[in-house]
């Protein structure tokens, strides 16, 4: 019975839904839905500390308590330890506990010179009481980019990282 608890519970934490929604040699676009018992105010909260969520294998510095995000338009998602820094993303657009938007080319995209935008939006879900969370990205590059090669490394590992999001259990 064991096993059969442990795979309900992991199944039960995935987003409802991941999707590469296209990805060519210069773009990819990908979409996550997930949903969290959390109530939008709350999710909001944990979504803007981003130490409390991201996975620490996804960090340059291997620990997500070097992660901070200003959260205002013009803000950067930073990476600081000891003398070194990371600017991960700039936020464009913040609506509280409803919508967030970054430049984000997280990882080796920085170094490609991608374009990669990210929209975190949360709704309100009036039959669990819980949040929606839709996660989109859209990235672009140039034809020699082959984004296509890496659009589904990236896509899970924002697979995983809504999944930890939407699950306030899922800690560092």
């Amino acid at each position: 019975m064991k096993p059969l608890c442990l795979i309900a519970a992991c199944l039960a934490g995935l987003p409802a839904s991941a999707d590469i929604v296209s990805a060519k040699s210069d773009h990819y676009s990908l979409r996550h839905e997930a949903m969290s018992e959390l109530e939008p105010k709350l999710l909001w909260q944990r979504l803007v500390q981003p130490c409390a969520w991201w996975h620490p294998d996804h960090t340059y510095s291997g620990n997500a308590d070097h992660l901070t995000l200003d959260l205002a338009a013009g803000g950067i998602w930073m990476e600081n330890w000891h003398v070194n820094s990371v600017a991960h993303g700039t936020v464009l657009a913040v609506l509280e506990n409803e919508m967030l938007r970054l430049d984000a080319p997280f990882g080796p995209l920085q170094g490609m010179g991608v374009n990669v935008v990210w929209t975190i939006t949360l709704a309100p879900d009036a039959e669990t009481g819980g949040t929606r969370i839709v996660f989109e990205e859209v990235a672009n590059g140039s034809s020699e980019s082959g984004l296509d090669q890496i659009a589904a490394a990236v896509d899970r590992v924002k697979q995983q990282a809504i999944m930890r999001l939407a699950d306030p259990a899922l800690t560092n």
